[in-house]
């Protein structure tokens, strides 16, 4: 088994290709050793020290790190990857799902606007931004400010604010004169 690695916009995260799936469905963020317990390579990853945070997207695997240089850290994360895959573990234990979306924000008559923005998001923004190892996902939509949320190598990144400001709050704007501006939560 081949595992790629690649650097992300976040110098605190690295993003991890397996060449397999990772999850079939949906994203999981997880921030702490207790949010990790769901998963079996989370919780390996969550065992080296240095590790403070890990994602989980279709085919790839977000780390990020609180302390420590990639350096020493690359080869473990490596070795704990591959040790997953090669021991037939499931992704998730037993029981464990994915979460299901938080609820969303937005009046009924902007339903139309939100069904576009939901669009946009999916076929332009959100594969660029699983490139970098990472999710957007929306929240809401309410006074012409859409609501969004940053997840994986981009939650917390340096350049997420400009990514938002720059990409996507400019993308929107472009596509829909209604919206005015482009705000994290």
């Amino acid at each position: 088994m081949f595992i790629q690695s690649e650097a992300t916009p976040n110098p605190a995260t690295l993003k991890f290709l397996p060449g397999q799936p990772v999850l079939p469905e949906g994203a999981l963020d997880l921030r702490d050793t207790e949010a990790a317990e769901r998963s079996p390579l989370a919780s390996a990853l969550f065992s080296i020290k240095g590790v403070s945070g890990v994602f989980l997207g279709p085919d790839f695997i977000s780390v990020t790190k609180s302390d420590g240089e990639w350096q020493t850290l690359k080869p473990m994360v490596l070795g704990a990857i591959l040790e997953h895959y090669t021991s037939g573990q499931p992704i998730l234990r037993e029981g464990a799902q994915a979460p299901a979306a938080d609820a969303e924000f937005f009046d009924p008559k902007d339903a139309e606007i939100v069904e576009t923005i939901k669009e946009l998001l999916e076929s332009r923004v959100r594969p660029a931004v699983a490139g970098d190892g990472g999710d957007i996902t929306f929240r809401g939509f309410r006074d012409g400010i859409v609501y969004l949320e940053m997840k994986g190598s981009c939650s917390g990144c340096p350049s997420s604010t400009a990514t938002l400001k720059n990409g996507v709050q400019n993308l929107m704007r472009h596509f829909l004169p209604e919206v005015v501006a482009v705000e994290q939560i």
